[in-house]
């Protein structure tokens, strides 16, 4: 089942606003996960080539300078590593030293980069990349680095902008999106890895945004940050709006459901703090005066609880 997103549906109840929680002013945020293992929120700056780390606990931030844009990445079952997907390759990334393994090119040759990724329930890395060509086109595709460290492509439809990769509480359904299509589409997911019955799962319809990154509650529900519209918005497994925040930036890019910020006394288990991710680019010198903040990410806390992000099972050789 599918609906449009329209915030005049019947059942959307409205949730406190986002907040300020950290002004740093990234280039093209993105990638929000939360670490439910040692309780710390990371994200990307795409363009600024970095990898961002935050403590709640201690209200400290660090980040990492990558050798080229770093889209996304994934936690790992070993803690003592990342999966990072540059722009260019995905690599094992040891967070105490900075070494790099490479472990495989992505689309060599044509003029694409790897953009938004998520574990699946497996623990397998499931992302997609994005065509650097202007004007845009659909040439990218979606893919999945099995535990075995082997790299296999989804049969999905080829995206411009691949986003909103993510999992149903059960695996069984993924979600994802070409974001300049403005909709949001559902498959089934087998064990296999297999990917059939193909469909739409939300179109938005409000006059301005486009779907970008998204994580699944423990519920089901789909929370989507939408790119020029300032608003994340939650859909029941229905398809059907349950939710929105307002987020008072003009691109909101990535959601994750995590633990308290410093300020707030929600505990960590319980999941029930939206971060949102952020960008500045493609703002003018008029716009980000109006948007201070554009690049910082965000908080609301919400009523709805999120589920341990997954981690990739593979491990260096």
């Amino acid at each position: 089942m599918s609906g449009d997103a329209n915030h005049a549906e019947s059942g959307v109840r409205g949730t406190q606003p986002a907040a300020l929680l950290l002004d740093t002013k990234c280039t093209l945020g993105e990638g929000a996960t939360w670490c439910a293992a040692t309780g710390r929120f990371y994200w990307v700056d795409i363009e600024g080539a970095r990898l961002w780390r935050h403590d709640p606990a201690d209200g400290r931030s660090t980040f990492w300078r990558m050798p080229e844009r770093l889209a996304t990445f994934a936690l790992c079952a070993d803690p003592h590593y990342l999966l990072l997907g540059l722009a260019s390759h995905l690599a094992f990334f040891d967070l105490a030293t900075g070494e790099m393994r490479r472990i495989v090119d992505v689309e060599p040759g044509l003029n694409t980069r790897v953009n938004d990724g998520r574990c699946d329930r497996q623990g397998r890395f499931v992302f997609g990349t994005k065509d650097e060509g202007s004007p845009l086109k659909a040439v990218g595709g979606f893919y999945r680095l099995n535990r075995d460290l082997s790299l296999e492509r989804l049969a999905l439809p080829a995206p411009a902008i691949s986003n909103s990769i993510a999992f149903s509480p059960d695996g069984a359904t993924m979600y994802y999106c070409d974001s300049p299509t403005r909709e949001i589409r559902a498959c089934d997911y087998r064990a296999d890895g297999s990917v059939a019955n193909d469909r739409l799962f939300v179109r938005l319809t409000d006059a301005t945004g486009e779907p970008d990154g998204s994580t699944v509650d423990r519920d089901g529900g789909l929370w989507n940050a939408q790119w020029g519209g300032r608003r994340v918005v939650r859909y029941g497994p229905d398809g059907v709006e349950t939710e929105r925040v307002d987020v008072p930036t003009a691109q909101p890019s990535c959601v994750a459901l995590g633990g308290a910020a410093p300020t707030q006394r929600v505990g960590r288990a319980q999941l029930g703090t939206l971060y949102v991710t952020s960008a500045r680019c493609d703002l003018d010198a008029a716009a980000l005066s109006g948007d201070p903040h554009a690049g910082g990410v965000f908080v609301a806390t919400v009523a709805r609880r999120g589920l341990p992000e997954p981690v990739f099972q593979g491990a260096p050789a």
